[in-house]
């Protein structure tokens, strides 16, 4: 567990957010879009990131990468520029998975494996819904799936790539965050792992 009490601790003792809160916008109940919440303690805010992790039983490589991605956004507590480094390594961790769980569904001739194609396969071939959504469950309603298909713009897969390749114009709007996107990468990767039955081992050496 990298998640250590000494890590949290010194993530504690670096800031004193209690005259400057931390503030953004999150997916929240009535409300799927987001709506602005604060942390002034960083206790809340640990609660919080941490609440967000894997709840499916998943290969060690892809919990230790998603893993890394929380401890950026506890790091945030610092500095929030950070969160969207923990977003972006949330996206690896969900690539990573999603090539384990469909790459041999969706390879192309040439041998690559494409998020979009494997987001894609989830809803059409794996029977992703939203109403199958924890995020969307939780705040009564909304809508991703064709943010996953390619079918609403910017895409999920266009987000991870602006924010891969640091396209100041694309999806990820010059490095800012997007409210909800790490909630829904741990919910894609839960679903994806409903039922854990890895390939790693054949999708990493192939």
């Amino acid at each position: 567990m990298n998640l250590t009490t000494r890590f949290l601790e010194a993530i504690a003792q670096a800031e004193n957010r209690s005259s400057s809160p931390l503030t953004f916008m999150w997916p929240m109940p009535g409300n799927a879009g987001g709506q602005f919440i604060s942390f002034s303690a960083f206790a809340d805010w640990q609660a919080f990131v941490l609440d967000l992790g894997l709840r499916r039983n998943v290969p060690d490589v892809v919990a230790m990468k998603f893993e890394r991605a929380q401890k950026l956004l506890l790091l945030s507590w610092i500095d929030f520029d950070l969160f969207t480094a923990g977003e972006l390594i949330a996206f690896t961790a969900l690539d990573l998975a999603l090539k384990d769980r469909y790459g041999a569904a969706v390879r192309r001739p040439n041998g690559s494996i494409h998020l979009a194609d494997t987001l894609r396969y989830m809803v059409k071939s794996d029977s992703l819904t939203d109403a199958k959504i924890p995020m969307l469950q939780r705040c009564g309603g909304g809508t991703v799936v064709g943010f996953l298909t390619g079918e609403s713009k910017p895409s999920l897969a266009e987000r991870r790539n602006g924010l891969a390749h640091g396209d100041p114009f694309g999806p990820s709007g010059a490095g800012s965050y997007c409210a909800g996107l790490f909630e829904l990468a741990r919910d894609l990767i839960d679903y994806a792992y409903r039922e854990f039955r890895s390939q790693l081992s054949y999708t990493i050496n192939h």
